[in-house]
Protein backbone atom coordinates (compact mmCIF):
# COMPACT_ATOMS: atom_id res chain seq x y z
CA UNK A 1 0.00 0.00 0.00
CA UNK A 2 1.28 3.43 -0.85
CA UNK A 3 2.37 5.35 2.31
CA UNK A 4 0.13 8.28 1.42
CA UNK A 5 -2.92 6.01 1.13
CA UNK A 6 -2.09 4.37 4.47
CA UNK A 7 -1.81 7.79 6.11
CA UNK A 8 -5.23 8.82 4.76
CA UNK A 9 -6.78 5.61 6.12
CA UNK A 10 -5.27 6.26 9.54
CA UNK A 11 -6.52 9.85 9.81
CA UNK A 12 -10.03 8.91 11.10
CA UNK A 13 -8.50 6.77 13.85
CA UNK A 14 -6.04 9.48 14.82
CA UNK A 15 -8.78 12.08 14.86
CA UNK A 16 -10.86 9.83 17.05
CA UNK A 17 -7.91 9.48 19.42
CA UNK A 18 -7.82 13.25 19.81
CA UNK A 19 -11.58 13.41 20.31
CA UNK A 20 -11.37 10.83 23.08
CA UNK A 21 -8.26 12.16 24.74
CA UNK A 22 -9.31 11.55 28.37
CA UNK A 23 -9.80 7.82 27.83
CA UNK A 24 -6.66 7.57 25.71
CA UNK A 25 -4.67 9.31 28.42
CA UNK A 26 -5.94 6.84 30.97
CA UNK A 27 -5.03 3.91 28.74
CA UNK A 28 -1.58 5.35 28.17
CA UNK A 29 -1.13 5.57 31.94
CA UNK A 30 -2.07 1.92 32.35
CA UNK A 31 0.31 0.90 29.59
CA UNK A 32 3.20 2.90 31.00
CA UNK A 33 2.54 1.48 34.47
CA UNK A 34 2.76 -2.06 33.08
CA UNK A 35 6.01 -1.30 31.27
CA UNK A 36 7.60 -0.17 34.54
CA UNK A 37 7.85 -3.84 35.51
CA UNK A 38 10.16 -4.51 32.59
CA UNK A 39 13.96 -4.45 33.01
CA UNK A 40 15.54 -1.12 32.19
CA UNK A 41 18.79 0.50 33.11
CA UNK A 42 18.91 1.70 36.72
CA UNK A 43 20.26 5.19 37.43
CA UNK A 44 23.43 5.68 39.40
CA UNK A 45 23.11 4.91 43.09
CA UNK A 46 25.53 5.32 45.99
CA UNK A 47 28.36 2.80 46.05
CA UNK A 48 28.99 0.20 48.72
CA UNK A 49 31.52 0.81 51.44
CA UNK A 50 34.32 -1.70 51.91
CA UNK A 51 35.49 -0.99 55.45
CA UNK A 52 34.70 -4.52 56.63
CA UNK A 53 36.63 -6.42 53.95
CA UNK A 54 39.49 -8.50 55.32
CA UNK A 55 42.96 -7.30 54.30
CA UNK A 56 43.51 -10.49 52.30
CA UNK A 57 40.50 -9.67 50.18
CA UNK A 58 41.52 -6.03 49.68
CA UNK A 59 44.94 -6.90 48.26
CA UNK A 60 45.42 -8.21 44.71
CA UNK A 61 45.18 -11.95 44.26
CA UNK A 62 48.56 -13.40 45.18
CA UNK A 63 50.57 -15.66 42.89
CA UNK A 64 49.52 -18.74 44.83
CA UNK A 65 45.89 -17.74 45.05
CA UNK A 66 45.81 -17.00 41.34
CA UNK A 67 46.41 -20.69 40.70
CA UNK A 68 43.10 -21.50 42.36
CA UNK A 69 40.32 -21.74 39.81
CA UNK A 70 37.72 -19.02 40.09
CA UNK A 71 34.39 -20.03 41.55
CA UNK A 72 32.05 -21.33 38.90
CA UNK A 73 29.50 -18.73 37.88
CA UNK A 74 26.24 -20.41 36.90
CA UNK A 75 24.11 -18.84 34.15
CA UNK A 76 20.60 -18.40 35.56
CA UNK A 77 17.83 -18.95 33.03
CA UNK A 78 14.07 -19.23 32.96
CA UNK A 79 14.35 -23.00 32.54
CA UNK A 80 16.87 -23.78 35.31
CA UNK A 81 16.44 -21.27 38.15
CA UNK A 82 13.94 -23.26 40.21
CA UNK A 83 15.98 -26.48 40.24
CA UNK A 84 19.38 -24.77 40.42
CA UNK A 85 18.58 -22.46 43.34
CA UNK A 86 16.72 -25.05 45.44
CA UNK A 87 19.01 -26.90 47.89
CA UNK A 88 18.96 -30.65 48.30
CA UNK A 89 16.80 -31.95 51.19
CA UNK A 90 19.89 -33.39 52.92
CA UNK A 91 21.65 -30.02 53.26
CA UNK A 92 22.35 -28.92 56.82
CA UNK A 93 21.39 -25.29 56.30
CA UNK A 94 20.20 -22.71 53.79
CA UNK A 95 21.99 -22.37 50.47
CA UNK A 96 23.32 -18.88 49.71
CA UNK A 97 23.57 -17.37 46.25
CA UNK A 98 25.00 -14.12 44.92
CA UNK A 99 23.52 -13.44 41.49
CA UNK A 100 24.84 -10.62 39.33
CA UNK A 101 22.12 -9.11 37.13
CA UNK A 102 23.68 -7.49 34.08
CA UNK A 103 22.75 -6.61 30.52
CA UNK A 104 23.94 -5.18 27.24
CA UNK A 105 22.80 -2.23 25.18
CA UNK A 106 19.10 -3.04 25.54
CA UNK A 107 18.79 -3.33 29.31
CA UNK A 108 21.95 -1.67 30.68
CA UNK A 109 22.56 0.97 28.05
CA UNK A 110 26.01 -0.46 27.37
CA UNK A 111 27.22 0.65 30.82
CA UNK A 112 27.68 -2.74 32.50
CA UNK A 113 31.01 -3.77 30.95
CA UNK A 114 33.22 -2.50 33.79
CA UNK A 115 30.96 -4.14 36.35
CA UNK A 116 31.21 -7.44 34.49
CA UNK A 117 35.00 -7.21 34.69
CA UNK A 118 34.72 -6.53 38.42
CA UNK A 119 32.38 -9.52 38.81
CA UNK A 120 34.92 -11.82 37.14
CA UNK A 121 37.56 -10.63 39.62
CA UNK A 122 35.11 -11.26 42.43
CA UNK A 123 34.76 -14.92 41.50
CA UNK A 124 38.57 -15.27 41.63
CA UNK A 125 38.89 -13.56 45.01
CA UNK A 126 36.09 -15.58 46.57
CA UNK A 127 37.50 -18.88 45.30
CA UNK A 128 39.84 -18.93 48.34
CA UNK A 129 36.92 -18.49 50.77
CA UNK A 130 35.48 -21.84 51.94
CA UNK A 131 32.34 -20.03 53.11
CA UNK A 132 31.74 -18.33 49.77
CA UNK A 133 28.19 -18.47 48.41
CA UNK A 134 27.26 -19.93 45.06
CA UNK A 135 27.60 -17.45 42.22
CA UNK A 136 25.21 -16.88 39.35
CA UNK A 137 24.64 -14.38 36.57
CA UNK A 138 21.56 -13.20 34.67
CA UNK A 139 21.95 -11.28 31.42
CA UNK A 140 18.68 -9.43 30.92
CA UNK A 141 19.42 -8.94 27.21
CA UNK A 142 19.41 -12.73 26.82
CA UNK A 143 16.93 -13.60 29.59
CA UNK A 144 14.40 -10.82 29.09
CA UNK A 145 11.43 -12.96 30.12
CA UNK A 146 13.12 -14.06 33.36
CA UNK A 147 14.03 -10.47 34.22
CA UNK A 148 10.43 -9.44 33.54
CA UNK A 149 9.08 -12.26 35.72
CA UNK A 150 11.40 -11.30 38.60
CA UNK A 151 11.21 -7.56 37.81
CA UNK A 152 15.01 -7.74 37.90
CA UNK A 153 16.96 -4.75 36.61
CA UNK A 154 20.69 -4.35 35.96
CA UNK A 155 23.09 -3.57 37.44
CA UNK A 156 22.27 -5.32 40.70
CA UNK A 157 23.44 -8.21 42.85
CA UNK A 158 20.75 -10.39 44.35
CA UNK A 159 21.67 -12.22 47.55
CA UNK A 160 19.36 -15.20 47.91
CA UNK A 161 19.20 -17.46 50.95
CA UNK A 162 17.17 -20.55 50.08
CA UNK A 163 15.95 -22.72 52.98
CA UNK A 164 16.24 -26.50 52.87
CA UNK A 165 13.06 -28.33 51.81
CA UNK A 166 11.42 -30.59 54.35
CA UNK A 167 11.47 -34.40 54.06
CA UNK A 168 8.18 -34.24 52.12
CA UNK A 169 9.75 -31.71 49.70
CA UNK A 170 7.74 -28.89 51.27
CA UNK A 171 9.45 -25.51 51.42
CA UNK A 172 9.40 -23.15 54.42
CA UNK A 173 7.59 -19.89 53.84
CA UNK A 174 10.50 -17.51 53.55
CA UNK A 175 13.35 -17.22 51.07
CA UNK A 176 15.29 -14.09 51.95
CA UNK A 177 16.26 -11.98 48.94
CA UNK A 178 18.22 -8.75 49.27
CA UNK A 179 18.75 -6.63 46.16
CA UNK A 180 21.90 -4.49 46.13
CA UNK A 181 22.15 -1.74 43.52
CA UNK A 182 25.55 -1.10 41.96
CA UNK A 183 27.19 2.12 40.84
CA UNK A 184 28.17 2.06 37.18
CA UNK A 185 31.43 3.92 37.73
CA UNK A 186 32.58 3.39 41.30
CA UNK A 187 31.62 -0.18 42.29
CA UNK A 188 34.67 -2.48 42.40
CA UNK A 189 35.34 -6.17 42.92
CA UNK A 190 36.16 -5.40 46.57
CA UNK A 191 32.72 -3.85 46.98
CA UNK A 192 31.13 -6.99 45.60
CA UNK A 193 33.20 -9.22 47.88
CA UNK A 194 32.14 -7.08 50.85
CA UNK A 195 28.52 -8.01 50.24
CA UNK A 196 29.47 -11.48 51.48
CA UNK A 197 32.45 -10.99 53.80
CA UNK A 198 30.96 -8.02 55.61
CA UNK A 199 27.32 -9.07 55.16
CA UNK A 200 26.75 -5.78 53.37
CA UNK A 201 23.99 -7.48 51.41
CA UNK A 202 21.76 -6.96 54.46
CA UNK A 203 21.85 -3.22 53.72
CA UNK A 204 20.15 -3.89 50.41
CA UNK A 205 16.47 -3.85 49.60
CA UNK A 206 14.57 -6.80 51.12
CA UNK A 207 12.51 -8.14 48.22
CA UNK A 208 8.90 -8.98 49.01
CA UNK A 209 5.57 -8.96 47.22
CA UNK A 210 3.76 -10.75 44.43
CA UNK A 211 6.80 -10.91 42.12
CA UNK A 212 9.03 -12.64 44.67
CA UNK A 213 10.32 -15.59 42.59
CA UNK A 214 9.76 -18.15 45.37
CA UNK A 215 7.41 -16.74 48.01
CA UNK A 216 5.14 -14.45 45.99
CA UNK A 217 1.65 -15.67 45.22
CA UNK A 218 2.43 -15.66 41.49
CA UNK A 219 5.14 -18.27 42.15
CA UNK A 220 2.97 -20.21 44.59
CA UNK A 221 0.17 -20.55 42.02
CA UNK A 222 2.51 -21.30 39.12
CA UNK A 223 1.90 -17.98 37.35
CA UNK A 224 5.36 -16.42 37.60
CA UNK A 225 6.52 -17.52 34.16
CA UNK A 226 3.19 -16.73 32.50
CA UNK A 227 3.26 -13.18 33.84
CA UNK A 228 6.89 -12.87 32.73
CA UNK A 229 5.91 -13.63 29.13
CA UNK A 230 2.97 -11.22 29.32
CA UNK A 231 5.12 -8.35 30.62
CA UNK A 232 7.79 -9.15 28.05
CA UNK A 233 5.14 -8.99 25.33
CA UNK A 234 3.91 -5.62 26.57
CA UNK A 235 7.45 -4.33 26.31
CA UNK A 236 7.52 -5.16 22.59
CA UNK A 237 4.45 -3.05 21.80
CA UNK A 238 5.22 0.56 20.82
CA UNK A 239 3.20 3.09 22.80
CA UNK A 240 1.76 4.65 19.63
CA UNK A 241 0.47 1.27 18.42
CA UNK A 242 -1.20 0.56 21.74
CA UNK A 243 -2.86 3.97 21.76
CA UNK A 244 -4.12 3.47 18.21
CA UNK A 245 -5.74 0.15 19.13
CA UNK A 246 -7.38 1.71 22.20
CA UNK A 247 -8.69 4.59 20.10
CA UNK A 248 -10.16 2.30 17.47
CA UNK A 249 -11.74 0.06 20.12
CA UNK A 250 -13.26 3.07 21.84
CA UNK A 251 -14.67 4.34 18.58
CA UNK A 252 -16.19 0.95 17.79
CA UNK A 253 -17.84 0.80 21.21
CA UNK A 254 -19.65 4.10 20.68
Amino acid sequence: MHPAVALVLLLPALASAQAQKPMADRAKGWFNAAKQYLPTAIPTVPGITVSSIPEAAKSPVSASASKIAALKVHPITMSNYEALLTPEPGNKGPTEWMIFVTGGNKTCGGHCHDLEVAWNKTSSIMAADPQAPNLGVINCDKEAVLCAAWTAKPPTIWHIKRPVPGPDQSMPATTDIHINYLNFTTTTAQDMVALHTGKKYEDGYLYEGVFHPFDGWLAQYGLQKVVGYILFGFGLIPSWAFMLVVSMASRAAM
